[in-house]
This record gives C-alpha cells, structure tokens and sequence, in this order.
C-alpha cells in the first residue's frame, strides 16, 4: 500500500511525465508484442532470450531500431557480453583469463566453443555454456557485419589485458579503460551502421565522436556504480582525482568523508559532461530514424541518470536510479535531435541549481562555468514550443481538465445508455 502511495505521490509531483507515459502507450506496443515482433525463429530467437535476460535495458532500446540491422547488433551485444562475463569473472587464473580474453575473437569462428569453467557468482555464465547459438548465428551475417564484430572483439579483448593488472591511476588511464570497454561499442555500431547503408559511409570515420558516445555511458555507470565497486574492489574512478578529496578510495563510501566524497563525485560527473557537444554531433549526423533512436535513448537516460548523481550524497551510499514515469518520457520525446537538446538543457539546469548550492566544493566555478557554456551553446541552436514552457502546475492542470473531461464524458453516456434501456 505504502508503495503505491509513494507511486502516486510521483506521478502527483511529476505530471509531465503522467502525461508523456499515457501518449507513449496510446501510440506503442505493449512490451511483450514489441519482444515477440522483435524475436527471430530457431536459434536466433533463443539468442534474443539471451539478451533480455543478460541486458532488459538493452533488450527494450534493440526494439526500436531497423530489422535490416537489429540482428547483428544483438549477436554485437551478445559476443561482447561474452567477453566482459570472463574479464569480470574473479574466479579464473589471471593467466588463463589474459589467454581467453586474447583468444574470444578467434572463437567466434569456431561453431562448437563453449565455456563451462565461470565462477559460480557469474549471472551471466549460461550465455558462455551455450555460446555456439551465438556462434551459429554470428557465422550467418553477412561478412562484412563479422569482420567488424570480430576486430572489435579483438581490440577490447587486448584492452581489457592491460586493465586486468593496471590500475586506474591517471585521467589518461580512465579515458584509456573506458575506450576499451565502452568507446569501442560506440566505434563498432557506427561501423554497422554504415555496412548496413542505413547511414552515411562518413559514420564509420567519426571514430572520436563514436568513441564519445560509448564513453559518456561508461563514464555514467560508473559514477552510479561507486558504492557497490568500491566493496567489490573494483577500482575505476581514477586516482588523480580522488586522491585530492580523499586519503584511500574506500573513504569515499565512508560517512565520515561524505562532504569532500560529494566533491570527488562532483568532479566525476564534471569529466563525463566533457563529451556532450560530441553526442549532440553525433546524433545530429544521424539520417534513419530508428538508428537515432536506439542512439539517442541511453544518451538521454545517462544525462538524467548524472544530473540525479550530481551532488547527491545518496550516490555514496547505494545505486541511484531515475524514475520509471521519468524513463518513459525520455524515450517519449527522445525522437529527434532537437528534443534531446532540450532533454540535455532540461538536465543542465537541474545541475545548475544543484551546483549554486555547493559553496564549499572547490570546482564550483568551474562546474558552473561548464554547465552554463553546454546551456548557452546548446540553446542557441534549439527551438522552442509554448508546451516547452509550462510549469508543474500548468501540466498538473491539463492533466486534471483531461481527467475531467472524459470522467465526465464517460459518466454522461453511462446515464444515457441507462435511460435508453427498456
């Protein structure tokens, strides 16, 4: 009871995204015809029940993008998951592990591999025992669709040899790690996007800009994720950074350092606002609609996702996440460039706010300065409509005229068809 209280108090506070949530379901399908539109037959179809079962975010942006591509960048997904299952899997011999990481792109051609040797914790470890349905179905693509999967497999497979004894340590080395694990996905959907000739050839060389894409996701969820790797020691925010607001990365989930934790976390999401101008460059060099779609929807759940982080003392303490009603209506209105500019300024003023309240952090100009020179550059190329400047209070108001009007509507024909019985 006391849950659907607080669900009703948000929708209360947060009528807009009432409103957005009710317009989604009147013009898309319900979750599960979208899944079976999307499910293949034989293996394919098991291979679309791997990925709602290793990824459901991942699963529900998939739907959205061209049947002409959306095969393959489910088997993408599914190699690469393959490959992060074994890096991330604490149980194996770190030199068995460099040897299969160096290895998996070899693999993929192999229709009989399997590995059965994951640790028991490995949510993920089933794909591994049945990866020769992935392996099946990769060898089906088209050649060009597996020589760009397999070369991306290639790379992050030897990037993520380097991280598995390195640290951390520098701004470069983030960069670096997160190109390995996150910018080369960005790099290698442009390049089947491009084979597919649903966008332009030009895609495939904006390999900083791919790469920015991948990065500010990565960036994202590790910034949400410090608590829960910071116990599992895991180290992925660089110590050049939190080394000037802490003595060890564990006082950053410690509350007696909460305070200048706060300004470490800060400084987190500072860096990941650095990619903005090239997502927005990105998705505006964009021609299939479906294709900027699937793009544009983690972009704008990852911008929301580090405006709820940004100087929020919560994050320290456990994973923070944005509304469901606030979900839906990012993917509501993310459908053109010009809407997620508006999304992105949307969340730059609810940092904004937020920073004006820092005094005492020492990056506040800094913060401020940014997020205000992203709002001026991004507003002056965005346009407007009168809905764009309605209140909480002139939603809340439209919403109960709605509510009125068909209650009453509904009630009117209820008397009448009473009337009219004999």
């Amino acid at each position: 009871m006391s849950k659907d209280i607080s669900n009703f108090l948000n929708w209360v506070s947060h009528p807009e995204e009432l409103i957005s949530s009710i317009l989604y379901l009147t013009k898309h399908s319900t979750p599960v015809e979208k899944t079976n539109k999307m499910k293949g037959v034989g293996e394919m179809k098991r291979c679309y029940t791997f990925l709602e079962e290793t990824s459901r975010s991942f699963a529900a942006v998939i739907q959205e993008i061209h049947p002409e591509i959306r095969d393959a960048v489910c088997i993408y997904y599914l190699v690469l998951r393959g490959l992060d299952t074994i890096e991330d899997d604490m149980t194996l011999n770190i030199q068995y592990k460099k040897t299969l990481l160096a290895d998996f792109h070899t693999y993929l051609y192999d229709p009989q591999w399997n590995f059965d040797e994951s640790g028991p914790d490995e949510k993920d470890a089933h794909l591994l025992m049945e990866f020769h349905i992935v392996i099946s179905q990769f060898l089906k693509m088209n050649k060009a669709y597996q020589d760009i999967i397999a070369d991306i497999t290639k790379k992050m497979g030897a990037g993520m040899n380097i991280y598995l004894e390195k640290r951390v340590n520098s701004v470069a080395d983030y960069e670096e790690y997160c190109y390995y694990v996150a910018g080369l996905v960005g790099i290698g959907l442009s390049k089947l996007f491009s084979a597919s000739g649903l966008e332009d050839h030009a895609l495939e060389k904006m390999e900083n800009i791919s790469n920015s894409m991948g990065l500010f996701l990565q960036k994202t969820n590790i910034i949400r994720d410090v608590n829960e790797d910071v116990l599992d020691n895991r180290r992925f925010w660089p110590t050049e950074i939190w080394s000037k607001h802490v003595n060890y990365i564990n006082d950053l989930v410690l509350n007696k350092n909460v305070e200048n934790a706060t300004y470490c976390l800060n400084e987190m999401c500072l860096n990941a606002l650095h990619h903005i101008p090239d997502i927005i460059e990105y998705l505006s060099s964009l021609r299939d609609p479906t294709i900027f779609n699937f793009c544009a929807i983690p972009q704008a759940m990852a911008i929301a996702t580090i405006a709820r982080c940004f100087n929020n003392q919560l994050v320290l303490d456990e994973n923070v996440k944005i509304r469901k009603g606030e979900a839906i209506r990012l993917i509501y209105e993310a459908t053109n460039i010009n809407n997620v500019q508006k999304i992105i300024i949307r969340y730059l003023d609810e940092m904004h706010k937020k920073a004006l309240t820092a005094k005492n952090d020492p990056n506040q100009k800094q913060l401020i300065s940014k997020i205000t020179t992203l709002r001026t550059n991004i507003y002056a190329r965005t346009k407007f409509g009168p809905l764009d400047y309605l209140t909480k209070t002139g939603f809340l108001t439209i919403l109960l005229f709605v509510f009125y009007y068909f209650g009453s509507t509904f009630y009117m024909n209820l008397g009448k068809s009473k009337i009219s019985k004999p």
